[in-house]
C-alpha cells in the first residue's frame, strides 16, 4: 500500500508539472505572436509538442493505474482484514492440486485422478448459488481450492455450452470466476489459495459497485469466451463428422461419389440422375474421347459407376472405348 501511494503521489507531481510547463509554453507561443510578427517559434512550438506527446504518456499511465486500482480489492490489500486466514500466510503451502514443475503427461494424469475422486463434490461446489454456501464449502473441502478444480469447471461450462443448456453455464462460469479470482488473489500475495477464501468472499459481498462491476465484466468476458470455445469445438466436431463421411462414401479409387458427381458436366450430370444408360452412351459417344474417358474413369474409381469387365479392362489400361456398357449406376444422393 506504501509503494502504491508513492507511486501516486509521483504521478500527481509529473502530472501537475507537465500541465504548468505546458501552460507556460503555450502563453509564451501567444506572446510572442501578437508582439513580435514574423518571430521564430520553432523551438518554442517543439517543447510544445515534446510536452504534448509527455501528457499524453501521463494519461496512458493513469488509466493503466485506474485499472490496476480497480483489481486491488480481489488481490492485494487484504492482509489483516475480515476472512483472511492469518493461520497459514506465513509460507505458500503446496496445493494438492498444484501442478507446477510437472509434465503436460503428469498433468493430465494427475488431474483425471483428481476428478475421479472429487468430481461429484466439484459439480455440487458448481451447483452452489449464495456466496455464503460456496464459502462454508470450500473452507470445509480446502483441497478442492486449486487449479485443477478451476479447470474441471471451465471444461463442465464448454460442455454445457455445447449441449446448449445456456442458463446452467452461465451458472457453473459464476463459480469459476470466483475460483480463478481466489486462485489470482492467491498469486498477488504468494501465499496458500486456502487462505484466500474467506478473504475474497467477504470482499466480493461488501464491494463497492465500481469493483462490483469490475467482477462482474469479467465473468461476461468469460462467459463470451466459452461460448466461442464452444462453437469452435461444434464446428470441429461437424467437420470430422463430415470427414467420416466423406470417407465413407469413397469409391474403389478412393474418389467421393458427390464430389465427382458435382464435378461433371451438366449432360453426364442428367444421365447418372435419370439412370437413362442409352441416353449416357449417346453423351459419352458426342463428347471427345479423352474428355469421356477422363470423367468415366473418375466415375469408376468414385464407385458412381460400374462398368461390365471388357469396359474395365479398357478403362483400366487407358484405351477410351466408345462401346462402353454401364452394368449398373450408383445414385449419388
Amino acid at each position: 500500500m506504501e509503494e502504491r501511494r508513492r507511486e501516486q503521489e509521483e504521478h500527481e507531481r509529473k502530472k501537475a508539472e507537465t500541465r504548468q510547463k505546458l501552460k507556460e509554453t503555450e502563453e509564451k507561443i501567444k506572446k510572442l505572436e501578437n508582439e513580435q510578427k514574423g518571430a521564430d517559434l520553432t523551438e518554442l512550438k517543439k517543447i510544445l509538442q515534446d510536452l504534448e506527446k509527455e501528457e499524453m504518456k501521463i494519461k496512458e499511465t493513469e488509466e493503466e493505474m485506474k485499472k490496476k486500482e480497480k483489481l486491488t480489492p480481489w488481490n492485494v490489500d487484504t492482509i489483516g482484514q475480515d476472512g483472511f486466514t492469518k493461520t497459514v500466510i506465513n509460507k505458500r503451502l503446496p496445493c494438492k492440486g498444484d501442478d507446477n514443475g510437472l509434465s503436460d503427461e503428469e498433468k493430465e494424469k494427475k488431474m483425471k485422478e483428481f476428478v475421479k475422486e472429487n468430481e461429484k463434490k466439484l459439480k455440487e461446489f458448481g451447483m452452489l448459488g449464495r456466496y455464503d454456501d460456496s464459502k462454508k464449502f470450500l473452507q470445509d473441502n480446502p483441497h478442492l481450492v486449486c487449479e485443477n478444480t478451476a479447470n474441471y469447471l471451465v471444461i463442465w461450462c464448454i460442455n454445457l455450452e455445447i449441449e446448449e443448456k445456456h442458463d446452467l453455464m452461465e451458472h457453473v462460469a459464476h463459480q469459476c470466476i470466483c475460483m480463478q479470482c481466489i486462485l489470482e488473489l492467491s498469486k498477488q500475495l504468494d501465499v496458500d489459495p486456502r487462505a484466500c477464501v474467506g478473504s475474497f468472499f467477504s470482499r466480493i459481498q461488501n464491494a463497492e459497485l465500481e469493483h462490483r462491476n469490475s467482477f462482474e465484466d469479467e465473468l461476461r468476458a468469460f462467459k463470451e469466451r466459452i461460448r466461442k470455445r464452444a462453437a469452435e469445438k461444434v464446428a470441429d466436431a461437424l467437420k470430422e463428422a463430415e470427414e467420416e463421411e466423406k470417407k465413407a462414401r469413397r469409391g474403389p479409387g478412393g474418389l467421393d461419389p458427390v464430389e465427382i458427381f458435382e464435378s461433371l458436366p451438366e449432360p453426364l450430370q442428367k444421365c447418372f440422375e435419370s439412370q437413362d444408360h442409352a441416353l449416357l452412351q449417346k453423351t459419352l459417344a458426342e463428347m471427345p474421347q479423352k474428355e469421356a474417358f477422363y470423367h468415366m474413369k473418375r466415375c469408376v474409381d468414385s464407385g458412381l459407376w460400374i462398368p461390365d469387365s471388357k469396359s474395365k479392362e479398357l478403362i483400366d489400361g487407358g484405351v477410351p472405348a466408345d462401346d462402353t456398357k454401364e452394368t449398373s449406376a450408383a445414385n449419388p444422393e
